[in-house]
């Protein structure tokens, strides 16, 4: 007996959709198991993870402020995936936009303008689709790998962020902490409902997933997108240019990735900082793949690793968790849909190994 691994004819398009259901409830199992390993209560540690952060009406409006960056990253980035352009500089993008927005703070600050926060948000796209500027270049012109390009300029953002904050942009104010000085008033983001940080970033982050499924769905922009994805050469048949393709859907991720960093300096961190970022860029690869590619199902899963982000935080001060929790949830969700997409594409059967034919003997002439 021998185990075969066989395309199937058709995936099951209910399967494609449950299988994140299924993702989800392995690796709340694992984490039972995990939680039991570390000689904590399981039940207990997984209430604070995953039921307490949203008890409360403020604790849903949390949920949203973690949701909005990653709701906006991931819809970006599952544009281009659809077109096989593989963006995974996002956090790098995200560094930059905030940069480009601080910017704009820093030098207007102590100055009140209603225009102040619009081009703080119009700088914090220019530069987060500048610096994804880069590996379309590289992409069209040089056929680099956008993978490797947009992944090592990341770290360039971070070392670019760190240079301001601890020497130029210091507050002078700050006792020498790496830090901006705060964003004045003029350039916060307005809270949404009072008494929480629930901010117009969240608002935003909504519209560009609906904006996103009309551009898909809905144009020929999207269509093309789609067409460069599923099948080259017919693309190339058609008419369709992929250079063109690749800038769009580079651009416009930088962009929103960018914007995204944006709401997170203008809103909950009111300045820039370090750590400017928990990994919302990576993070909201895992956010795209949850959650179909589909503008919609993102939304539904950004607020999925939004509650592992509140929920490691809770269980933290409240169960004991290590710190180093939230990402083992997350790479075990990831590692989970990818299993179960290799089941959705492909099936296991078992097959008797056929015994040899036996030779023919010679015959003499």
């Amino acid at each position: 007996m021998s185990l075969r691994i066989e395309p199937r004819r058709e995936p099951s398009r209910a399967m494609v959709w449950l299988t994140p259901i299924l993702a989800v409830a392995l690796t709340i199992a694992s984490g039972w198991l995990l939680f039991l390993v570390l000689g904590l209560d399981p039940a207990e540690t997984l209430y604070q993870f995953l039921v307490a952060p949203i008890e409360t009406f403020y604790g849903w409006t949390e949920l949203g402020v973690k949701a909005a960056p990653l709701i906006l990253i991931a819809t970006g980035l599952a544009i281009g995936f659809r077109a096989n352009v593989w963006n995974i500089g996002a956090e790098g993008q995200l560094i930059m936009g905030a940069v480009a927005a601080g910017a704009v703070a820093l030098g207007f600050w102590g100055e009140e303008g209603w225009w102040i926060l619009p081009a703080m948000c119009v700088a914090g796209a220019l530069g987060g689709l500048a610096y994804a500027a880069i590996p379309a270049f590289l992409k069209t012109r040089f056929d680099v790998s956008e993978i490797l390009t947009s992944l090592m300029l990341t770290y360039v953002a971070s070392l670019a962020l760190s240079i301001l904050v601890f020497g130029p942009w210091k507050d002078p104010d700050g006792f020498n902490f790496p830090q901006t000085r705060m964003f004045t008033d003029a350039a916060l983001l307005p809270v949404l409902i009072e008494g929480t940080r629930l901010h117009l970033g969240a608002l935003v982050a909504l519209l560009a997933a609906i904006g996103a499924w009309f551009l898909v769905g809905r144009t020929v922009v999207g269509f093309q997108i789609q067409v460069v994805g599923q099948a080259p050469a017919a693309a190339r048949f058609a008419g369709f240019s992929g250079k063109r393709v690749v800038w769009f859907c580079l651009l416009l991720s930088g962009a929103l990735a960018g914007l995204a960093g944006t709401f997170e300096a203008a809103g909950p961190i009111g300045q820039l900082i370090p750590q400017l970022t928990p990994g919302y860029g990576f993070t909201a690869i895992i956010v795209a793949f949850l959650g179909r590619l589909h503008p919609l199902g993102i939304v539904a899963a950004g607020l999925v690793m939004a509650l592992s982000y509140i929920g490691g935080e809770n269980a933290q001060v409240s169960a004991g968790l290590p710190q180093a929790a939230t990402g083992v949830f997350q790479g075990m969700l990831l590692f989970y849909l990818l299993a179960a997409d290799v089941l959705v594409r492909y099936r296991l059967r078992w097959t008797s190994a056929q015994a040899a034919p036996a030779p023919k003997p010679a015959t003499v002439p």
